[in-house]
């Protein structure tokens, strides 16, 4: 659900970028109070399986599309839904940053539809409230599904309501929102059971992980082992999984084939070309591949050296911003 500049405008983008960025302080805010030097493995480790997992795109039957996971409600359910949304916020800028995945323009939106809903919506309004008086992996599964499909409901909402309000004239916001909300209930639906199977093996493992449960048993693993046997599935699925991806179209495309006949649509400006020269500069590996080559060992290096940027940006902006300030964080 990456959207690219061209799906809004400069006005529409600064107001998704203050959305985004009044969200991204509260958090900040909220984290250092929290104080918990134990999240920080854990916003990296799960946010560079969130990077790996967004990479392999799955495809939808009978459509001729795919979709890939927004992570938003595991990391929440996981980290709570400050830290999880500002761990989201570190995935979507090393994608966009590094591999030009989404417009540099259209961040603020991918922050907030992606992110937002299910970090916040989907820990505060679901998964906390299911979690009261104990969990057991029924209502975590159900959690998981409800949240997920939800939650994707309103990010592919928000995407097309952003376009109306930038006048994108190719895309009628009726049209639209009719093709990009039944494909986006099939890929929430994916992402729930995803996301459900993630957080089961979770709390087996370490239920103590788990944000917001009252009722507490005995894991089966150390946090080292847990975060160990995710570190390698997150290097398994970048590196190797990732080359089984759908070569479908994802649900936004899709629906962009669908109403205007093409998923490549064009906007010229100086905000346009400014956003496209810093990502020309800094996409190392653009589209997921090494520059001039079609290599598969493209995608390869493109899901570890992203899973790599993310936990070192998770780590780096974690002492940045002194989210754990009154202990020495480990």
């Amino acid at each position: 659900m990456h959207m690219a500049d061209a799906l809004v405008t400069p006005a529409v983008a600064g107001v998704m970028y203050a959305c985004s960025g009044v969200a991204a302080g509260y958090s900040i805010r909220k984290v250092r109070l929290e104080d918990d030097e134990t999240k920080i493995p854990v916003m990296g480790v799960m946010g560079a399986f969130v990077f790996a997992a967004q990479m392999i795109n799955f495809t939808i039957p009978g459509t001729g599309s795919s979709g890939h996971l927004c992570g938003g409600m595991l990391l929440s359910a996981l980290l709570g839904p400050y830290a999880g949304f500002l761990t989201m916020i570190g995935v979507l800028l090393v994608q966009c940053l590094i591999f030009a995945d989404g417009g540099l323009l259209a961040l603020g939106c991918n922050v907030w539809n992606m992110a937002f809903y299910g970090c916040f919506v989907g820990s505060l309004l679901i998964w906390r409230p299911m979690m009261k008086g104990g969990a057991d992996k029924r209502k975590i599964t159900a959690a998981s599904v409800i949240g997920c499909v939800l939650t994707l409901q309103m990010g592919a909402f928000s995407v097309s309501l952003e376009t109306l309000l930038s006048g994108i004239t190719e895309l009628p916001f009726g049209a639209f929102v009719a093709a990009m909300q039944p494909i986006h209930l099939a890929i929430g639906l994916v992402e729930g059971l995803v996301t459900a199977a993630v957080l089961s093996f979770v709390y087996e493992a370490r239920p103590e992980l788990l944000w917001g449960i009252e009722e507490k048993k005995e894991g089966r693993m150390s946090l080292a082992r847990t975060l160990g046997i995710l570190g390698v599935i997150t290097a398994l699925t970048g590196g190797v999984l990732s080359l089984l991806a759908s070569a479908f179209p994802d649900g936004l495309e899709w629906s962009m084939e669908k109403v205007a006949g093409t998923s490549e649509l064009t906007a010229g400006g100086a905000a346009y070309e400014t956003a496209a020269r810093i990502q020309e500069v800094t996409s190392v590996l653009p589209d997921y591949a090494i520059k001039g080559s079609e290599s598969a060992a493209g995608t390869t290096v493109s899901g570890l050296v992203g899973a790599a940027a993310v936990v070192a940006l998770c780590i780096a902006c974690a002492y940045l911003f002194r989210f754990f300030k009154n202990r020495k964080a480990v």
